[in-house]
């Protein structure tokens, strides 16, 4: 008779400093816009190194009001990869952008600066160089579209992508960079701060991220310009000096509760120790995986001088099976995750874009043979002994 384990595939790490926290809130009559918001924002600030932060609902909000902030508007073209959680594209189409997709990098499936750099200059060149790097519906029609606008690059599973060459299209090209950083708080790109790189950058704190505020996200920047308009965007487009009916610009309900904040702060003060303890978990990961010849363990770059572990993913090898391997590891008793489905094959972007296989191979490789495997900072080590035996058992 086989002896299964139940494994969740991630937990939060909460302790009760941040049950009295939230306890605390609760005991006031202020429930939002209050001083746990400035308390956490000013504390994740420091964290990274950056002049302001600005607390939002979630990941996707702060990626849509950088987007609003980079100035892109209809038709005009952000360069972004579409090995990622799909917010990062659908934030571009909010603003009724069109996300011009980059293939990535086969080693750590973050965006390939080479191709980003020949995807600028080409789209500045105009003519046939540029319409090949536009979604392949629009292709026909490429004159009638907006300019280059902003670059989007995503620090995939926790480690930055490589920021040095992107930056120089940037300035070559005169965008705005913005740093979808959801899964990378802590991280460090050269000895810098994942976020605190370009023009702006976002840090999503959802329960299976290193952080959580249960919902929540947070955008740092070093724009005082950019930061005045995030939170005025972020409270119905109220402005600094407007009173609490007078709205100046056109703008959303995302902001960040007292409630949210308060755990944050709790958690931002804990996170040296909460990425210590993912990391530990990966290193178990590490060990006990090493010797598996159809199995790939995660590949940290030499740029990256500190691995923020969001996630545990390797990468199946032929002749085994991602899908057939997901399969007997659930009869087991445990989850594992595609991770992640390419956004240009999603339903409605192959609808609306006319995407196809074919059109991003390296982003297509990784999305069929990569596999996310139950991850967090609170796994004991039973447990990924228990998980690495019967994905051993699986190849």
């Amino acid at each position: 008779m086989t002896t299964t384990m139940s494994i969740p595939m991630s937990s939060p790490d909460l302790t009760d400093a941040e049950i009295a926290a939230v306890t605390q809130v609760l005991h006031t009559p202020i429930l939002s816009i209050g001083p746990q918001i400035k308390a956490f924002e000013q504390a994740l600030a420091a964290r990274v190194g950056v002049a302001q932060a600005v607390g939002v609902n979630s990941g996707t909000s702060g990626l849509h009001l950088c987007v609003i902030a980079a100035g892109v508007s209809d038709g005009d073209l952000v360069l972004t990869p579409s090995f990622s959680f799909i917010a990062s594209a659908n934030c571009i189409l909010y603003e009724r952008g069109v996300p011009v997709f980059v293939d990535v990098e086969p080693t750590t499936g973050n965006i390939d600066p080479n191709l980003v750099a020949e995807a600028a200059a080409d789209l500045a060149r105009g003519g046939a160089s540029a319409r090949r790097w536009l979604p392949p519906a629009l292709r026909e029609h490429a004159q009638s579209k907006g300019r280059l606008k902003a670059l989007l690059p995503v620090h995939a599973f926790g480690q930055p992508a490589d920021m040095d060459p992107i930056l120089a299209v940037a300035r070559d090209h005169g965008l705005a960079v913005i740093e979808d950083a959801c899964e990378a708080i802590g991280s460090t790109y050269k000895g810098r701060a994942a976020g605190a790189i370009g023009d702006a950058a976002v840090f999503a704190f959802y329960p299976n991220k290193q952080m959580t505020t249960g919902e929540g996200g947070m955008i740092v920047t070093n724009r005082a310009d950019w930061a005045d308009l995030f939170r005025s965007l972020r409270n119905q487009g109220r402005d600094v000096f407007d009173a609490w009916l007078n709205h100046t610009r056109l703008g959303y309900n995302y902001r960040l509760d007292e409630l949210s904040a308060a755990l944050g702060l709790v958690q931002v003060q804990r996170l040296d120790a909460l990425l210590a303890k993912r990391a530990q978990v990966a290193r178990w990961y590490n060990e006990r995986l090493a010797d598996l010849e159809l199995l790939e363990r995660p590949f940290i770059a030499p740029h990256t001088t500190a691995m923020s572990w969001f996630v545990y993913v390797v990468r199946i090898k032929a002749p085994a099976s991602r899908d057939q391997v997901m399969r007997q590891l659930a009869e087991a008793g445990v989850p594992s995750r595609p991770y992640f489905t390419p956004i240009h094959l999603q339903p409605f972007y192959q609808s609306r874009f006319g995407y196809r296989r074919g059109d991003l191979p390296v982003t297509e490789h990784l999305g069929d043979v990569s596999l996310a495997l139950p991850f967090s900072g609170v796994m004991s080590e039973e447990q990924v002994d228990y998980v690495c035996a019967q994905l051993r058992r699986c190849l």
